[in-house]
């Protein structure tokens, strides 16, 4: 953990500040240690350069499996084409000028896809996420000197209140267990002064619905996430393929294709053959094993923005 982010820092259960023990002098990260609350009752671990503020194991951990395996897949700097920072850009409207120098803070990391983007631009990012990927995110991106990693719960954030002047949270909040009440706990982060928030969702409609994955999904996000994961290990080569097949039929392929539980990114992304089936299995996994998830509807997102006080709202 980098000193610089301690100021930032706040018991997740009292709001209060944070010291160091032992207390450090003379160096700018830590490797191992403990945040306590000023009253003392509280203590939370530094472990690995992450400060820790959730159990070992919670509802997200298919997340942290699943990053941890595919620790790359998602980057730019490894797949070598800008799918990440294209979705990036394009979700938050954001410019790279416009983040450069400021403190942003990612929830729910992942692996790092759009903290790599944002820390590109210049940002001081904050990554978070509830489950054991903040270690992915860590190896990935630890080189680069403006990266805190936290690991922390979207319900209690351990930061003080308006503290950064952008926050985004892209793919997760429809996995999470309320999802009104986990986007209610990201306004508060915002600096009321310009600040700008970005959060996206799975789309609440008839197209959605339809998804193969509901049909699949009440069996296979009750299962093991080691069993699922082999499954789906020896069979999404042969998922893909017949994906491939029914998406090349004229006119109707694309719909179609939908009735596989695969995700085929054929023609959509510029991948070749190795890392079509990588990104399959990967996302797959992904919307197969999560314990929730909730899409929502346009108007949902919006009213909420209008609750949180937010104006020039775009969905």
């Amino acid at each position: 953990m980098k000193i610089e982010l301690l100021e930032r820092l706040r018991c997740p259960q009292t709001g209060q500040c944070l010291t160091l023990e032992p207390p450090i002098s003379g160096v700018d990260e830590i490797e191992s240690g403990w945040l306590v609350s000023v009253d003392g009752q509280h203590r939370y671990p530094i472990r690995n350069f992450i400060p820790r503020f959730v159990p070992e194991s919670n509802y997200a951990n298919n997340f942290g499996m699943q990053w941890n395996k595919f620790r790359q897949t998602q980057l730019d700097s490894y797949s070598g084409h800008p799918i990440s920072a294209d979705r990036f850009w394009k979700a938050t409207g954001w410019r790279p000028e416009d983040i450069s120098g400021q403190w942003v803070l990612d929830v729910g990391c992942g692996a790092g896809r759009f903290a790599e983007i944002a820390l590109r631009a210049g940002a001081k990012v904050v990554a978070l996420d509830y489950s054991s990927a903040v270690d992915a995110c860590f190896a990935n991106l630890k080189q680069h000197p403006n990266l805190h990693v936290v690991q922390g719960d979207i319900y209690s954030l351990p930061f003080m209140t308006e503290a950064f002047p952008f926050v985004y949270s892209l793919g997760v909040l429809q996995h999470t267990p309320d999802v009104s009440q986990a986007f209610a706990s990201l306004p508060p982060m915002v600096s009321r002064a310009g600040g700008k928030l970005c959060t996206d969702f799975y789309w609440k409609r008839f197209r959605t619905m339809l998804h193969a994955k509901y049909l699949f999904r009440p069996i296979t996000k009750r299962m093991s996430q080691q069993t699922l994961f082999a499954f789906l290990e020896r069979n999404v080569p042969s998922f893909l393929k017949f994906s491939q097949l029914l998406g090349s039929v004229p006119i109707v392929g694309v719909v179609l294709k939908r009735i596989i539980p695969v995700a085929d990114y054929t023609g959509r992304y510029p991948l070749n053959e190795h890392q079509l089936n990588e990104w399959a299995l990967l996302d797959t996994f992904d919307m197969l094993s999560p314990k929730y998830d909730s899409p929502q509807s346009p108007s949902t997102i919006r009213n909420g923005m209008a609750r949180a006080g937010f104006y020039e709202i775009e969905v």
